[in-house]
């Protein structure tokens, strides 16, 4: 009998933290914490190479213990109103921290407007975040989602609260920022810590990678069709028929994104005004920035179906079929990438097999991303 109590016990000890938020309150002056050591270990970030430098707050510098609480924090359905919904329920591992869904699904089954981005690199972007902009930093970033009525529901006030009475948390918060009392425990660290794990979030070790920026000797690394999709993307015409234009939005670099909004011609509209979703123009009020979003990087892009900012499209040959097709014009639509490229079935093939090679797979299975609860 005492084994079953033993096992009964641990098994308890290991049940994630959303199961025991509504435990004892701590007393009013909070729970001393300092016999808790509190000797917090810098994190090396080792860049990969061609990558650019990444700006790391002054006040929040990467430790292992801060990110280890940003990785419970980012998987702990505890931040929303009734313990469903985590940062990890729209942002999995496996879609390459993106969901696999058109538009999101919150608290009590309520559909978003927009479909997940992938948190891929982005550390790295230095020009807004979500798909209008509207964040200026990961720490930022973290803070809105808990009080979107559509997506946690929750206020960060309670889940201050969730957090200050969790024994879990009590420990982590001390280890990662040296808080000497539980009352100390508040959303602007708990939003640092989100945003150091997500700044490990790095993914450098794609096809694409090996070839361009690791120098892998194998001649034969990519085959025929994916150079031909090489050239198409980089409007290489010495080399090709036709030019893709793709980086001019999606840049070359390893962060394949151009870090900007644009219009890339996927709604039908008479005018500016006409958008269903504004978009970056809701969040800078300029009319010529109605209708634009963020151009997300193309790493594991492969991965994470729907695509655009509503998911309209399913796959991948949806997409290099609507570019092909030159898309809808008004006037603020990106004129450089948006018209029709004429591109013939063996060219979209080959720019979509150049596209897989930038799945990084050892990314999405990398241990340090997965869910600490499991």
């Amino acid at each position: 009998m005492k084994h079953y109590f033993l096992l009964f016990f641990v098994a308890m000890a290991l049940v994630p933290a959303c199961k025991d938020d509504d435990g004892p309150q701590p007393p009013a002056d909070g729970v001393d914490l300092t016999d808790i050591p509190y000797s917090p270990t810098a994190y090396q970030l080792e860049l990969p190479p061609g990558f650019p430098s990444m700006n790391i707050p002054a006040d929040n510098p990467l430790t292992e213990q801060g990110i280890d609480l940003g990785r419970h924090l980012f998987f702990d359905p505890i931040l929303s109103v009734d313990s469903t919904i985590s940062c990890a329920s729209c942002h999995d591992p496996k879609f390459s921290f993106t969901d696999g869904k058109a538009f999101s699904t919150g608290v009590d089954g309520q559909i978003g407007t927009r479909s997940s981005m992938a948190i891929i690199n982005a550390a790295f972007f230095e020009n807004g975040l979500f798909w209008d902009g509207r964040a200026a930093s990961l720490e930022d970033q973290a803070l809105q989602p808990v009080e979107n009525p559509i997506e946690m529901a929750e206020s960060w006030d309670n889940v201050e609260k969730k957090l200050r009475r969790h024994p879990l948390y009590q420990k982590k918060f001390r280890e990662a920022f040296g808080i000497k009392n539980s009352k100390e425990i508040t959303r602007d660290l708990a939003a640092k810590a989100i945003a150091q794990f997500e700044r490990i979030l790095i993914s450098a070790n794609s096809k694409f990678d090996k070839k361009f920026y690791q120098n892998d000797p194998d001649p034969f690394l990519f085959s025929d069709l994916e150079t031909d999709g090489y050239f198409i993307y980089f409007d290489d015409l010495s080399n090709s028929q036709v030019a893709g234009h793709c980086a001019h939005c999606h840049d070359g670099g390893p962060l394949l994104t151009s870090d900007d909004y644009f219009n890339n011609g996927i709604e039908d509209v008479a005018t500016l005004d006409d958008f269903p979703d504004p978009g970056r123009g809701a969040v800078t009020g300029k009319r010529s920035d109605n209708g634009k979003f963020r151009a997300p990087t193309l790493r594991n892009i492969a991965l994470t179906a729907p695509y655009m900012h509503d998911g309209r499209f399913q796959t991948l040959e949806e997409v290099v079929d609507h570019y092909n097709s030159g898309g809808h014009f008004v006037e603020n639509v990106n004129a450089q990438s948006i018209q029709p490229l004429h591109l013939s079935e063996y060219d979209k093939q080959a720019l979509i097999a150049f596209l897989n090679t930038f799945t990084d797979t050892n990314f999405v299975n990398n241990p340090l991303f997965q869910n600490p609860f499991e």
